[in-house]
């Protein structure tokens, strides 16, 4: 089940975060800014509930989030940069990046332009994949790494005051993964019976 997945995912980021310290932060949240589906909601929390815990500092986790989220960036940027839209298309797959999520990213930066590398850091999905548009556009490298750097610091606080203020109630977040499963689930199941109605009525005229 779904729930399995994220308490298999979360156990592993806690661990590695509890190893690795401060590294583990910049290294999680640099493989999810690279196109890694790491999520920073699991990351940032847990190193805030650290911080709650005393064996973190506020500001030294947040600028390691944030510049993690900077080296990633970075690595997506000249992944569009260099190896353009047809590399990214061509291999985009094989790390879960598929057509559809460049193009949403594609149109999301042609339409905001620039402003988008800042704003984009707030949102879901888009945050993880706008790099790449800007790299493809060949976006001015020191505009994307301030943009990018002033996007990701709120979210990094954000996040990180979450799991400060969750303190010792942190392991008892469990049960709103559980509600989590089931709205996903029914997602999933909404999500797959519209693309198999569409399929099937898209077949029916052209059938005619």
């Amino acid at each position: 089940m779904v729930y399995d997945l994220l308490a298999f995912l979360s156990n592993w980021i806690v661990s590695f975060i509890s190893g690795a310290g401060y590294w583990g932060i910049f290294i999680l949240m640099a493989l999810e800014s690279a196109l890694i589906p790491i999520p920073s909601e699991i990351i940032m929390p847990f190193s805030g509930f650290l911080v709650w815990d005393e064996k973190f500092s506020w500001w030294p986790v947040i600028l390691w989030g944030t510049i993690g989220n900077l080296a990633g960036s970075l690595i997506a940027y000249f992944i569009g940069r260099y190896g353009g839209r047809a590399l990214v298309l061509k291999y985009g797959k094989y790390i879960l990046v598929s057509p559809d999520d460049v193009e949403r990213a594609e149109k999301w930066f042609n339409k905001y332009g620039s402003a988008s590398i800042f704003f984009s850091r707030l949102l879901p999905v888009v945050r993880t994949f706008i790099s790449l548009p800007a790299g493809i556009a060949r976006m001015p490298l020191f505009k994307f790494c301030l943009y990018t750097f002033l996007g990701s610091l709120p979210w990094s606080i954000l996040l990180t005051y979450s799991g400060l203020i969750a303190g010792e109630n942190w392991k008892n977040l469990e049960v709103y993964f559980r509600k989590l499963d089931w709205v996903i689930l029914v997602l999933i199941i909404l999500i797959v019976g519209y693309y198999l109605y569409a399929k099937l009525t898209h077949r029916h005229s052209a059938s005619r």
